[in-house]
């Protein structure tokens, strides 16, 4: 396993994450214990979920999940564990968003499903526009001094909420945000234009999530061939119809030069040099098999032009203005 820092922070993280949003709702506790086994053995410590994920099924029971399996092995003081809040949790309207208000007692119950006294990653869901960042800044102070949490993520931020939102930590002398998860890919590269710099530029690590495109970029045309079953084509087709000539053309290259789809999508976001670590979504504990691979699977100049070939980035490619401006 390779292991980086957390954007500007001393915390060291392996480079793969365990997105846990299946956790309870694809899969039962079971079947995710046996993913963060596997997991921890293979050397991941970066283990990530969100108070919402398995709502569908229960109250936070991804995040219970978790909590169950750190009390059976005692690995707590081994993982960095990252969660999230805003999204609703209830009918009651204060029950959602980044109010200081709901930000404290949305700690509070994800310490006790995670069945813990600290959360290492406490992370912005999305962007709150209603309520201000001295407010947002203050709340996430307490949290800090308490003990509660150990740093600050975001999920889903621009570029300039990014830039704001590190600004008004500045203004107080606190770290502020230390991560950025987002959603990026080989097929999904909006991230390029100005998230990647302003994450680069404040030393905010990056964490992209659905790096496989909900299964897009697994080989799911093989699959559908084979009749092996995959999510992308059984459960997401949208997801590969709109980009069907270039998976294509991805599936036969990645057959060319041997390799396994999975792995070249995540060798390709392991070389950009913004990111700090995927968010893996497994649904058994064999699919942490390929990504391990795609550590110790460089991918050469050639090898980065031919898949900027099949999935151009957007415009010019690289950061704006220049990606669109002359």
């Amino acid at each position: 396993m390779e292991y980086t820092r957390l954007g500007r922070t001393g915390l060291t993280v392996s480079r793969l994450c365990v997105g846990t949003m299946n956790f309870g709702w694809q899969i039962d506790e079971e079947q995710s214990h046996a993913i963060l086994d596997r997991a921890f053995e293979s050397g991941i410590n970066f283990v990530d979920t969100a108070n919402m994920y398995g709502r569908e099924t229960g109250d936070g029971l991804s995040e219970r999940f978790i909590g169950n399996w750190l009390d059976r092995t005692g690995n707590r003081d081994r993982v960095v564990l990252a969660t999230k809040v805003y999204a609703p949790m209830s009918d009651d309207p204060n029950d959602r968003g980044l109010s200081a208000r709901h930000l404290i007692a949305s700690c509070e119950s994800s310490l006790r499903r995670l069945r813990t006294e600290w959360i290492d990653v406490f992370q912005m869901h999305h962007i709150d526009r209603r309520t201000p960042w001295e407010e947002i800044w203050q709340a996430m102070e307490l949290l800090v001094a308490q003990g509660k949490v150990r740093y600050v993520g975001s999920s889903n931020f621009a570029g300039w909420h990014l830039a704001r939102a590190q600004a008004a930590a500045d203004r107080r002398h606190f770290l502020g945000i230390v991560s950025e998860q987002c959603k990026y890919n080989l097929v999904i590269r909006y991230v390029e234009l100005e998230v990647l710099p302003a994450a680069a530029a404040l030393g905010i690590g990056v964490l992209p999530y659905s790096p496989l495109h909900f299964g897009a970029l697994s080989g799911a045309l093989r699959k559908q061939r084979d009749g092996v079953p995959g999510r992308a084509v059984q459960h997401a087709p949208e997801r590969v119809v709109p980009h069907r000539a270039a998976i294509t053309r991805y599936e036969q290259w990645c057959a060319e030069i041997g390799q396994d789809p999975t792995t070249i999508a995540l060798a390709w976001l392991l070389s950009r040099p913004e990111v700090t670590a995927p968010v893996l979504g497994p649904r058994t504990a064999d699919q942490l098999d390929l990504p391990i691979t795609a550590l110790s699977t460089p991918l050469d100049a050639d090898a980065l032009a031919t898949l900027d070939a099949i999935f151009p980035p957007i415009g010019d490619g690289g950061p704006g203005p220049e990606a669109w401006a002359w």
